[in-house]
């Protein structure tokens, strides 16, 4: 099959790589000239994807891949067209920013031919695929979907730094908006995609048609909320503990040793493109969805939370040296996306506090552009907040931070026997 995928990101790069690597003609489309002559070059644009580097080094010298920034060489003629661009949500409202998918999608539609099938996997509202994107590609295309060319929504399941093991890992999900969409999306992702044995699902792994495009937006959707929801409940038992001198952890251990109980870990932020931004997407389209609200404006408050627990040992934070340790938005993944680092140094910030960041992952360059200053181990601090789980972290003393006065350990990582004589405060413990 010839397939173009549209936005060569940290997702769609690797299901450009992935299609290819089954077979199949795949050409790339990208706004940013830089990743696109990256590709082109047989080179990982950003790093940290396992076998990507690995994976280009063969495929592009071998023409099964290329890249560009135009639809008009991408588009006509492709058996299938995968879109991947960004949706984003405002800080404010709260409501989705549909800018650079109409932008893409008005592209695509004006190059659309007949017998194409167009695939979105970006996290949607309900009822997009078939109220936003359908009537858009028909508009700009001049053509009948369910006729002419057709439109599923299958969302994409999958991390960072994991990407090709994930897709082995997890089912498939698609919707159609007609039953012959759904089929010829079927075909597509059977040719493209190859599935791991799973003894633990309640039918094989593989495609799994959830009957209508709503089922499978609701699904991508549902699966986020709940672990953001979670997580919520988890930071709310860790602040209750905290207050009456429990230790959050071993109830959390106890519960989750009866099979009906799954409560995940808390902590000081919840960050990444997926959790923090799917909960809002899903309440723009169900309002009423309380505990939904509630969950994620908890854990939004939880960096705010912590620093003032901070100022509530240490007293007054103005001019005191405090250092943020972790950029990253989780451990091990080179990564800001909503990450928790930025409403700690503002809140930090807000008190007076001078702030500094550390970050094993990044340069003190890198730090700098993301609008911080960077901080070394070694350096006096008299405040510290964990904020990222990074292994390296583990084993961080009270020497690596001379001077320091207070850590904040808000993922719990650190070794309470090797801070013993320090204050610490961790999330969750009295």
């Amino acid at each position: 099959m010839r397939v173009a995928v549209v936005a060569l990101g940290k997702i769609g790069l690797p299901l450009a790589v992935q299609f290819a690597d089954s077979g199949h003609e795949v050409v790339g489309v990208d706004v940013n000239a830089r990743t696109v002559d990256a590709v082109n070059a047989a080179r990982e644009p950003f790093p940290g994807e396992a076998q990507l580097q690995e994976k280009l080094s063969v495929l592009v010298p071998a023409g099964r891949l290329r890249a560009t920034t135009d639809y008009a060489e991408a588009i006509p003629g492709a058996d299938a067209v995968v879109l991947v661009v960004p949706l984003f949500v405002d800080d404010a409202t709260w409501e989705p920013d549909f800018a650079w998918m109409d932008a893409a999608t008005r592209s695509l539609a004006k190059h659309l031919t007949p017998g194409t099938l167009v695939s979105y996997e970006t996290t949607l509202p309900v009822g997009t695929t078939r109220g936003r994107w359908k009537p858009m590609l028909e508009e700009g295309s001049g053509l009948t979907e369910g006729t002419d060319f057709h439109v599923v929504f299958s969302p994409e399941r999958v991390l960072t730094g994991r990407v090709f093991a994930d897709l082995r890992k997890y089912p498939k999900l698609i919707g159609g908006l007609t039953p012959e969409g759904a089929r010829r999306a079927r075909e597509f992702y059977e040719a493209v995609l190859q599935f791991d044995d799973r003894d633990d699902l309640p039918r094989p792994n593989g495609v799994w048609d959830l009957g209508t495009a709503e089922a499978a937006e609701m699904a991508k959707l549902a699966e986020t909320t709940y672990r953001d929801v979670n997580i919520g409940l988890a930071n709310q038992f860790a602040l209750f503990a905290a207050d009456h001198g429990i230790d959050v952890y071993q109830v959390i251990e106890a519960c989750n040793s009866q099979p009906y109980s799954h409560i995940h870990r808390p902590g000081i932020a919840v960050g990444g493109h997926c959790i923090p931004v799917y909960p809002r997407l899903y309440l723009s389209t169900d309002p009423d969805a309380d505990i939904v609200r509630t969950a994620r404006l908890l854990n939004a408050s939880m960096p705010e939370r912590l620093v003032g627990q901070a100022e509530s040992v240490l007293g007054s934070l103005a001019g005191l040296r405090a250092v943020v340790l972790g950029a990253a938005y989780r451990g091990g993944v080179k990564e800001t996306a909503f990450s928790g680092v930025f409403p700690t140094v503002a809140a930090l910030e807000s008190r007076g506090a001078s702030v500094r960041v550390h970050d094993p992952l990044y340069s003190d360059d890198e730090l700098r552009e993301l609008g911080f200053e960077p901080y070394a181990l070694g350096g006096a601090a008299d405040l510290a907040v964990l904020q990222t789980d990074h292994a390296g972290y583990r084993a961080l003393a009270p020497a690596d931070l001379p001077g320091v006065r207070l850590l904040v350990d808000g993922r719990n990582a650190t070794d309470a026997d090797v801070w013993t004589g320090t204050p610490r405060i961790v999330v969750g413990t009295a």
